[in-house]
């Protein structure tokens, strides 16, 4: 224990004399660097699903500003390859995908490791709300069910599993994300059960493949964002604001509580980022206190 403290002392000590011996224009350029200097990811390779708007699109906007190369991959063709030709085709390609099968994200990840040489970000963001608004167990249509469950769900299986993989075979230390959402966290009856329980099962995948992963220094997390201004949002609450109990997206009150997908896009660069390195197996709530505060519509 004595010689414990002998070298915790000691050390300490070194430390305030390198500290002292700085000058004042070191200590003023750490500390620029430490409090405004954006997370970097050059050299880093990303593939982003969902792309073609919304949260997907401004992750790869910030991605490509933070120096990464994207892949952005969708089924809406003609966006995606419209966005990478705007971040410019030495920064992003434009790979169609629907994430519901299972050999489209296969031919996705190879396609970028053939492309770029390795895979260090998989950004599985692809999600659907639904065709119906069956917000009751006994009413929802299991053919509607099946659909949101095989993009939500078995779309982040599959990029989870072939991301994995392909990291594992490159030896990449990478980060994988998945979009989950606030339904993750809580179940009021608001949101429709399929949507719902396809989030909550996210996060549960999630949990599951980072404790599998993280031996392979690859990590696993989710982000839960709340309401966000999305073509997607826009869509629902334009349609089925009745149903919904909601306003509608012109409800001032209603706009000034969404997010912007480029408020998201910073916490999903984060974790892809090497700053985050300790962070596996969290579920990062993105909602400005919403759902904790319980804010009024």
């Amino acid at each position: 224990m004595i010689s414990f403290l002998c070298i915790l002392i000691s050390t300490t000590t070194r430390t305030l004399i390198l500290r002292q011996n700085q000058s004042p224009m070191d200590i003023q350029r750490r500390m620029k660097e430490a409090t405004a200097s954006p997370v970097q990811l050059a050299g880093k390779v990303a593939v982003i699903t969902g792309a073609a708007t919304g949260i997907g699109k401004a992750t790869a906007e910030l991605f490509v500003q933070r120096g990464a190369v994207v892949v952005i991959a969708d089924v809406q063709d003609e966006l995606c390859m419209q966005t990478a030709a705007d971040l410019g085709h030495d920064k992003a390609t434009f790979k169609h995908c629907d994430v519901s099968i299972e050999t489209d994200v296969e031919d996705l990840i190879a396609f970028t490791v053939r492309t770029y040489g390795k895979l260090d970000i998989m950004f599985s963001n692809a999600g659907v709300w639904g065709r119906t608004i069956a917000k009751n167990v006994a009413t929802v249509g299991l053919e509607d069910f099946t659909h949101v469950m095989s993009v939500n769900l078995h779309g982040m299986v599959h990029a989870i599993k072939h991301a994995s993989k392909s990291m594992m075979e490159c030896s990449i230390k990478g980060s994988i994300i998945c979009t989950a959402s606030v339904a993750s966290t809580l179940s009021d009856g608001s949101i429709p059960i399929a949507y719902t329980t396809s989030k909550h099962a996210t996060v549960g995948l999630m949990r599951g493949a980072a404790s599998q992963l993280g031996m392979h220094g690859i990590r696993v997390n989710c982000i839960s964002p709340g309401g966000t201004h999305t073509p997607l949002l826009h869509t629902v609450l334009n349609q089925f604001s009745n149903s919904l109990g909601f306003p509608p997206i012109e409800s001032a009150t209603l706009k000034d509580l969404l997010l912007s997908p480029s408020d998201v896009a910073k916490v999903v660069c984060f974790l892809a980022s090497d700053d985050s390195a300790a962070i596996n197996g969290a579920n990062i709530v993105i909602d400005e206190a919403y759902f904790t505060l319980q804010l009024p519509m």
